[in-house]
């Protein structure tokens, strides 16, 4: 079992992802937190959908992005940037990969409705000159 301390900064972390789901506007509602570790993870926050979500809009992925911070963002406000820990690298890959979707596979970005990925990752588009450019306006948005 987790020390006390731990045990506080886990809450405050999932706490965080609960209340930030909780206000948007976009976001599923909250169905159960945890803080029994299950695999890696210390604790969990679910979000239970209204409905079947096959298609996500922008802004639920902007919602589940901004939720996904939240954890980290508690940690910050209640204990101080000192005292924020790793326990958000899990939510920051998560982060990170709905961004680059966003930008590489939706066409959800300022470079433009196109595809720039494959569903595993793999460019869409010629090498050379080109590819170095995009590559940089992807990693710029």
């Amino acid at each position: 079992m987790e020390d006390s301390k731990n045990k506080k900064l886990i809450a405050y972390h999932e706490v965080g992802h609960a209340i930030v789901g909780s206000v948007l506007e976009n976001h599923d509602a909250v169905e159960k937190i945890t803080l029994v570790p299950r695999g890696g993870a210390k604790g969990l926050t679910w979000f239970a959908p209204e409905e079947d979500q096959m298609l996500l809009s922008r802004s639920a992925l902007l919602a589940r992005i901004i939720t996904t911070l939240g954890g980290r963002v508690a940690e910050q406000v209640v204990f101080g940037d000192p005292e924020v820990t790793t326990g958000a690298s899990n939510d920051l890959q998560q982060v990170t990969n709905i961004a680059r979707q966003m930008v590489t596979r939706y066409g959800m970005s300022n470079i433009g409705p196109i595809a720039l990925e494959t569903d595993n990752n793999e460019q869409m588009f010629i090498g050379g000159e080109a590819n170095e450019a995009i590559s940089d306006r992807i990693d710029a948005e």
